[in-house]
């Protein structure tokens, strides 16, 4: 019986809440449409977000946060709200920069500023979610039953030629720790999923991302006589069919994978035969065991088949390269009735992982954590592009669904512990 009246008392308290944030959401809804706005005007590369970081930083010291640390991992902001009540920690983490794409041509009031610069994963909108969710939070300081962590992440979408950065970056400088979080929470965009709605996934949510380069070493000779010399090209082009042999004939059937070759160069002239090729590609799984073994493989068929061509072949993996990002079907299933409460089931969708990498995965590494796609689809209004996409746009009727329903899981998960 006593169990029945906590369980009774704890429904109608989060649904007192519920109403509390859906007003506080509903006097700033033009605010978000604002926010995402100015921060699609003016979208900064990885490791560049020198606006975008000092843009939060203003607006979490406006909201008067309890505590903001800038320029963690080059301009990621960490801020903290402590709530009156005792409580454990959690936290909610957002990626600020945005990707080489031109959107000289997306014809839209809002569009980039940036010359070749476009928030094309809608990082935009994410971020405009998390400084929602902290304005909501703030004012919820006195029923607040624990501490929220909201981090800013930068250079989610990759840096060339530095060992660490982002999620990693941010880790190793403390974003995690004083107070360290028992929880993570994340949004990504979703193009796939109308505006409204929630996708989640139990277990393997995104792939692994691997990235390799191979250089294919021959001998020069004239076209005309390419029994002196080792061509590179052909022995390019044999590896290639090779190695997608590896999915089809040395991984379990039912595991997912894929090998990319995507990009290839090499040859001086069309009478030469060449003797260097390079290739880049990448390799995405959802499993750390056939992830491993196919790192294993690739070297075997590479040393394979250039050595059966009379050729050598140089290859290297990235880093950092990211891990499976996998929701922990504990804690996924405990959120779910945040998400079907506030949003409602029809619209809380259990969807199939997807190819995508994320470095959410390395703060999973850390602590437990989940990852779900907001909606931001509307096919009435031609919103449909795919993320990465120079025509790609969000429907911002999706903004306050963050909100609300970020807002939700922080609360119930603290109330829960």
């Amino acid at each position: 019986m006593k169990s029945l009246l906590f369980l009774l008392a704890s429904s109608l308290a989060a649904q007192s809440l519920d109403t509390i944030v859906a007003k506080e959401v509903a006097a700033i809804e033009q605010k978000l449409v604002d926010t995402r706005r100015e921060l699609h005007m003016h979208p900064e590369l990885s490791n560049q977000e020198i606006r975008t970081g000092k843009f939060i930083a203003d607006r979490l010291r406006e909201l008067k946060v309890d505590e903001i640390r800038t320029d963690v991992a080059g301009h990621g902001v960490v801020a903290v709200i402590r709530g009156k009540k005792p409580g454990p920690v959690v936290a909610w983490r957002t990626d600020i920069d945005a990707l080489p794409i031109d959107e000289s041509k997306f014809d839209v009031p809002y569009k980039s500023r940036n010359a070749g610069v476009k928030h094309a994963c809608g990082h935009d909108g994410v971020i405009t979610v998390a400084l929602g969710l902290a304005e909501v939070l703030v004012k919820l300081r006195d029923q607040l039953p624990g501490t929220v962590k909201i981090i800013f992440q930068p250079a989610e979408e990759g840096v060339s030629n530095v060992a660490s950065f982002g999620a990693q970056l941010m880790i190793e400088q403390g974003a995690l720790e004083n107070p360290k979080p028992s929880a993570i929470f994340a949004y990504h965009a979703s193009p796939l999923l109308d505006a409204g709605k929630v996708g989640y996934t139990v277990g393997p949510f995104l792939a692994s991302v691997d990235s390799v380069d191979i250089t294919i070493k021959g001998q020069k000779a004239h076209g005309a006589s390419p029994q002196l010399g080792t061509d590179a090209v052909v022995t390019a082009a044999q590896c290639i069919n090779m190695l997608q042999t590896i999915h089809s004939r040395r991984i379990n059937t039912v595991e997912p994978s894929v090998l990319t070759i995507g990009t290839i160069h090499g040859g001086d002239r069309g009478n030469i035969i060449a003797d260097t090729v390079k290739m880049e590609g990448t390799l995405r799984t959802f499993n750390e065991q056939t992830r491993e073994a196919y790192r294993s493989y690739v070297k075997q068929t590479l040393q394979g088949c250039t050595s059966i061509m009379g050729a050598t072949a140089d290859y290297s993996w990235q880093t950092p390269a990211y891990p499976v990002t996998t929701n922990p079907e504990d804690l996924t299933k405990a959120t779910l009735p945040s998400l079907e409460r506030v949003l409602g089931k029809s619209n809380v969708l259990q969807v199939a992982p997807q190819m995508g990498a994320e470095d959410f995965s390395l703060f999973q590494k850390q602590i437990p954590g989940v990852m779900m796609w907001l909606g931001i689809r509307n096919e009435a209004r031609g919103i449909v592009s795919g993320l990465h996409t120079a025509d790609f746009d969000i429907d911002e009727a999706a903004l306050p669904v963050g909100v609300k329903t970020a807002a939700a899981i922080l609360v119930d998960y603290l109330s829960r512990k």
